[in-house]
């Protein structure tokens, strides 16, 4: 098979229901739909966050051999801790790095965990979280400088800082050009309008819908470039979701628990705490981690969260391992359809509801992701087109680290080491 260039792009919080049930919202994707395979049904990973799942699609393996086990980094002290923004927290091989070995050119737009990558054309996912410091001067340092300067000079009128959907449109255009000018082998494009939308509205919200129509658009713009670079014939695509979404109405603070329990120390007149703590829960929204230190009875702190309104399943730490994530927590505990965890200590109730006046501002919420995989009707999905992938074809089910596998498969790559996923089978042509 000749190598054809490839084209990812991510559709954050794209589920199996968005594709099964608004087709009629997004024509441009039910054409690719109709002209290429369509794998129905993706089951994500533990957690279902954006970061370790897109380190799962582009590595093949899980968070617990990949090390992106969440979003945001265990930083007690600070309301906003650090993301997993940098490729050094990666300790998988990423596709992209197969494909600079191999030769091949690569651009990437947004996709996380790939600040201060080998990426040649790369527009990092990260934000400024000291007040010494500003967007300008992190983004230079963790994306392609020059490249960051000259598509910041062309089309930065079209951003408002990293509000959405403007930001997507800067992204999209900033893709189109590249497609057009640098003609990449590998081009990753991570669009966030819809997840946001759900994150504030509600995941079946009016502005959801609307957001998922400008994702259409903007899907039908990429691959115009590639018709416009003379590319097109040669270019395989994959539109994919990295995980679903849920409606919430309930938070769930355990380190207020905790704190009453004396295992850590708020810090006084903030939603912060200490780091000598002993025990301390860490969000993954739908889901979280809880880690421990020294002579903790784990009966009975296990028996203490499973009292808890809103949690629905505690798995301990053999366990959490064998779902794939952090093997170095004590327990990973599921919440109720309904429900999410915050980190936060502090507050009037170990359980409160979200108040609507709060949407919108840090952790309060209207939709999340973060669950376990298996919640009903939970799948995310993903859209196969192009000259090395069937026609007309449906898949009914895969895994998320199968992706990655997949892709090296149509570029004619290897990974350096056994993934734990599977090229899915049915989508690319013998």
């Amino acid at each position: 098979m000749s190598r054809n260039k490839l084209v990812v792009v991510s559709l954050d919080s794209m589920g199996f229901r968005d594709l099964d049930e608004l087709c009629y919202l997004v024509p441009h994707i039910s054409q690719l739909m109709k002209k290429g395979t369509w794998v129905k049904r993706v089951r994500g990973i533990f957690p279902t966050l954006t970061y370790p799942s897109h380190t799962s699609i582009i590595t093949g393996q899980y968070p617990a051999v990949h090390g992106v086990v969440n979003n945001t980094k265990l930083q007690p002290r600070r309301l906003s801790p650090d993301w997993y923004w940098y490729r050094k927290d990666v300790q998988a091989t990423p596709l992209y790095d197969v494909a600079h070995d191999a030769g091949l050119t690569t651009a990437a737009f947004l996709w996380p965990v790939t600040a201060g990558s080998k990426i040649d054309y790369n527009l990092a996912e990260i934000f400024p979280n000291r007040i010494w410091t500003n967007q300008v001067f992190v983004s230079l340092k963790a994306s392609s400088p020059l490249f960051l300067l000259q598509m910041n000079h062309r089309y930065g009128h079209l951003r408002h800082g990293i509000k959405q959907p403007w930001l997507d449109d800067f992204i999209t255009a900033c893709a189109v050009d590249t497609l057009k000018n640098k003609q990449p082998d590998l081009t990753l494009i991570h669009l966030v309008d819809m997840d946001s939308m759900r994150h504030r509205y509600g995941v079946q919200s009016a502005q959801a819908q609307h957001a998922l129509q400008r994702l259409d658009r903007r899907v039908a713009r990429i691959v115009q470039a590639t018709k416009d670079a003379g590319t097109y014939d040669q270019t395989n695509f994959v539109f994919l979701g990295d995980h679903y979404q849920i409606n919430v109405q309930k938070m769930i603070h355990l380190n207020m628990l905790f704190a009453r329990h004396g295992w850590l120390t708020p810090q006084p007149g903030k939603m912060t705490y200490r780091n000598n703590w002993q025990v301390t829960a860490k969000t993954c929204d739908g889901e979280t981690y809880v880690y421990t230190r020294g002579n903790v009875d784990r009966g009975q702190l296990k028996q203490l969260i499973a009292g808890v309104e809103g949690v629905e399943r505690i798995y301990d730490g053999a366990e959490a391992v064998k779902l794939g994530a952090d093997p170095k927590c004590t327990f990973l505990v599921e919440a109720k359809a309904g429900y999410y965890f915050t980190d936060e200590v502090n507050r009037p109730a170990v359980v409160e509801d979200v108040d609507p006046d709060s949407l919108g501002t840090h952790d309060r919420y209207q939709g999340v992701h973060g669950y376990g995989p298996d919640k009903p009707g939970y799948f995310t999905t993903a859209v196969f087109a192009g000259p090395d992938v069937n026609q007309g074809a449906t898949v009914d089910s895969a895994h998320l680290v199968d992706e990655g596998p997949t892709f090296a498969q149509l570029l004619g790559l290897h990974y350096p080491a056994p993934t734990a996923g599977q090229p899915i089978a049915g989508v690319i042509r013998k």
